[in-house]
C-alpha cells in the first residue's frame, strides 16, 4: 500500500527518468490538456461509483483520480507543499 507522499515521490522519479515505457512519462508528454481531461474523466467516475457502485469501487476510482492529480502537479512543477499550504 502506498501513501500519498510516497506516490508523489515515485511519480516524480519516473518523470525525471523519462523512461519511454512509463505510463506516467507518456501522460506527461501528452501535456496538461490531456491530463486535465483524465482528471475530469476520473472525477466523473468517482461520482458514479459513489452513487451506484459501493465503497470499494469508489475507493478505486478515488485512487485513480489522485494519481492523475499528482501527474498534473508534476506537469505544473508543483510540490506537495505548494498544495498543502491551501488545505
Amino acid at each position: 500500500m502506498k501513501r500519498f507522499e510516497e506516490l508523489f515521490s515515485e511519480l516524480k522519479a519516473k518523470a525525471e527518468s523519462k523512461d519511454p515505457e512509463s505510463g506516467t512519462v507518456k501522460e506527461l508528454e501528452k501535456g496538461k490538456h490531456f491530463i486535465g481531461k483524465k482528471i475530469i474523466e476520473e472525477a466523473g467516475e468517482v461520482w458514479m461509483a459513489a452513487e451506484y457502485e459501493g465503497r470499494e469501487k469508489t475507493a478505486e476510482e478515488i485512487s485513480q483520480l489522485l494519481y492523475h492529480l499528482q501527474v498534473m502537479m508534476i506537469a505544473c512543477d508543483l510540490s506537495l507543499e505548494d498544495v498543502y499550504k491551501y488545505l
